[in-house]
């Protein structure tokens, strides 16, 4: 395993937090490594309990940690909400060097100059997304180097997010004892991977549907073009069954795992189960029919949203459709609902890697691919990511323990000798 090519993703949502550790060998991803906790500081896709948060990233990245035996010293992290915007920026700079062959400076150069312009105090820099870059009057260039010219231009987009959303982010991370080596916006880290180029050529919007929000990303002509947040996701519908039919929390998640179905007619009235019920003694007898009727009229709400906040933004015709993904889309009749509410061609996304072949994981598996692309892109060097020597910390402590037992039984046959030199 080349460590140098190692890279560890963590996805902080609301229900969960997972983190995935991949190998890029040849632009292709190999997962080493997977590790997963209940997220119990996130409401809503933001930080509520810096400590709760800090303990569910140990607990997955420990768990990561022992699957490959490993240490974790970085991750790239995600980020997505309504506080994330999206600015075109446009830099131009004369190619240095007598030979004019643009490498990794005038890169770095041109993307440097492309974020000098005015951004309010409150918000911070993410990222910079290069569309295309110009050599002399040459554009739709997808990577310039080797190439020979006088003056290089990049179009791209700028990311900002606030200040106070992205500290707590970093502060929880490196609360856990980690480094972030790269921070990207989620949607399109998601578009890496569950997308095609076609897609994102006609227009298309992903939907990630995660524990207590859903993340909308449009994309047209190739390019992220507008993303939003919506407070709604598959923890709603948990309270919905767990109200309705007056029944925990805990045990109406697990009804909802097992049993869910996002339709009515997907559902079996024959499939019955029995749970408790908040203020009797007496066991609640349910069918997938009843859960499936709640859970239908909350995910077709919630599509209705998305419908409706698109329309409002001036997005009406999508030929690429939508492409879902999150942990909810595993859920059965969820893509019929889809169909029926968006009127539009709809698919799920599901990662195809060995042990990781669910949906809730697109996220994981889209910050590292998309990560080590666009850090080849801007020439930037990533900071290692495991910890070859992860054992020796172990050896040192047990030399120690072993020349320290050594010391205490010379000092105690010392004394023995002089007691004895003493009373002889």
């Amino acid at each position: 395993m080349n460590e140098e090519n190692v890279f560890v993703s963590l996805d902080i949502g609301t229900s969960s937090v997972k983190t995935l550790i991949g190998e890029m060998t040849g632009g292709a991803l190999n997962v080493i490594g997977v590790g997963e906790a209940v997220s119990s500081g996130i409401k809503k896709g933001s930080i509520v309990d810096i400590d709760a948060t800090v303990q569910s990233i140990r607990t997955a990245v420990e768990q990561a940690e022992r699957m490959v035996g490993l240490t974790i010293k970085s991750v790239i992290v995600g980020i997505s909400g309504n506080h994330i915007q999206l600015r075109h920026c446009h830099g131009v700079i004369a190619v240095s060097g007598e030979s004019h062959e643009i490498g990794d400076e005038d890169i770095a150069r041109v993307i440097d100059q492309a974020q000098v312009m005015s951004i309010p105090p409150e918000r911070e820099i993410i990222d910079v997304i290069p569309d295309q870059f110009i050599v002399d009057g040459v554009d739709e260039i997808r990577d310039p180097r080797g190439m020979i010219g006088v003056r290089l231009e990049m179009e791209g987009t700028l990311i900002t997010g606030m200040k106070t959303v992205l500290h707590n982010l970093y502060r929880c991370v490196e609360k856990a004892g980690l480094q972030v080596t790269d921070i990207c916006l989620q949607p399109l880290a998601l578009g890496s991977v569950a997308l095609t180029e076609d897609e994102k050529n006609l227009g298309v919007a992903l939907v990630d549907i995660g524990g207590g929000s859903t993340s909308v990303a449009v994309f047209e002509q190739g390019s992220l073009v507008s993303t939003f947040d919506l407070p709604i996701g598959g923890n709603h519908v948990t309270k919905d069954i767990s109200i309705i039919e007056r029944i925990p929390m805990d045990e109406a998640e697990q009804l909802k795992i097992k049993h869910g179905a996002a339709i009515a007619r997907a559902a079996s009235p024959e499939d019955t189960f029995t749970c408790s019920q908040i203020g009797s003694a007496k066991k609640l007898t349910l069918s997938q029919e009843d859960l499936a009727e709640i859970i239908e009229a909350r995910i077709g709400e919630m599509f209705d949203i998305i419908r409706e906040e698109l329309l409002r933004i001036d997005i009406d015709d999508l030929p690429g459709g939508f492409v879902l993904t999150g942990g909810v889309t595993s859920m059965p009749g969820i893509l019929d609902l889809a169909v029926q509410k968006l009127h539009a061609n709809v698919r799920i996304s599901i990662p195809d890697y060995i042990g990781v072949r669910e949906p809730k994981f697109t996220a994981c598996i889209g910050l590292i691919q998309f990560a080590y692309h666009n850090v080849r892109i801007q020439g930037k060097e990533v900071a290692a990511a495991i910890s070859p020597d992860s054992t020796v910390p172990v050896q040192k402590t047990a030399k120690v323990k072993s020349k320290d037992a050594k010391e205490r039984t010379g000092m105690v046959t010392g004394i023995k000798k002089w007691f004895n030199m003493f009373f002889d």
